[in-house]
């Protein structure tokens, strides 16, 4: 089923305390820096593709990074449900047993990741693990362009396809907003540069109305990240993009009850099927 992508002009976004401003607003609020930043942030994208190019022949997907723990991973117990986090850096930077004691979840987080290179592992990283719930956080790498350019009707496309595979074989998903960003220091504002906010919001709209057409848990964190400015808060991160540990302090609680409210839906007839 295809969406329509809301006006620019019209989507709006709703904190528990203040109301967003609309797409152009936060356009012309948006950092631009300098020319040499501008050079910079290209740069260090050019430096990232160009040290990831024997990789990116050989094993696109990096599929060797979890070959070894899937394959030690035993079937889940009687009566388990099991839970994979799945996704870029900041699924990888995430102390799952810290901010969920005694849950065992399970980690499939690479850093720097797209959503193709996503699709690529998604068999043997999710879909073999057998859990009852995935929890999927992409996107920004994307649109950064850490693979390559790809629009947003090219991501919405792997999204989608990460959804059919997951659904088709029992498990439930939970969808993640792409977080915020923001450029309050230097190194910030070079991931900034390559991240354009007003595509991060058409993703999420994109998103949230995926998971409602199709059953799917549409997890925030944007809106609870998000400060004033519509950018990544600055207590919650060191470098602009990935959350510290007062970020995933926030974050914890959201994912928790996004994985509660998802098991206590009814599978589709299909993915009954599946199992």
């Amino acid at each position: 089923m295809k969406f329509a992508r809301a006006s620019i002009t019209s989507v709006c976004f709703i904190t528990a305390t203040v109301a967003l401003s609309c797409l152009p607003a936060l356009a012309q609020s948006a950092p631009q820096g300098t020319a040499q930043d501008g050079y910079e942030s290209a740069h260090s994208l050019e430096l990232y593709r160009e040290s990831h190019a024997t990789m990116f022949m050989n094993d696109f997907g990096q599929l060797a990074r979890y070959h070894d723990a899937d394959i030690a991973l035993a079937p889940p117990a009687p009566g388990e449900q099991r839970v994979v986090f799945f996704g870029d850096s900041i699924t990888d930077i995430w102390k799952l047993d810290d901010s969920f004691p005694g849950k065992n979840y399970i980690n499939r987080g690479i850093g720097g990741q797209t959503t193709p290179q996503m699709l690529v592992r998604f068999r043997p990283d999710v879909v073999d693990l057998h859990p009852a719930v995935v929890v999927i956080l992409a996107g920004t790498n994307d649109i950064a362009g850490n693979t390559g350019p790809e629009t947003i009707d090219q991501i919405e496309g792997d999204y989608a396809s990460l959804a059919d595979i997951a659904r088709a074989n029992g498990i439930r998903v939970v969808f993640s907003s792409v977080m915020p960003i923001n450029a309050y220091n230097p190194t910030a504002l070079r991931f900034f540069l390559q991240r354009s906010p007003e595509k991060i919001l058409a993703l999420n709209v994109w998103l949230k109305r995926y998971c409602a057409a199709h059953g799917l848990v549409y997890l925030d964190y944007f809106s609870a990240t998000v400060d004033e400015n519509g950018f990544l808060k600055k207590d919650l991160t060191q470098d602009g993009l990935h959350p510290n540990a007062a970020g995933f302090a926030v974050m914890a609680p959201l994912a928790q009850a996004a994985i509660t409210q998802s098991l206590s839906q009814p599978l589709t007839a299909r993915t009954q099927a599946a199992q």
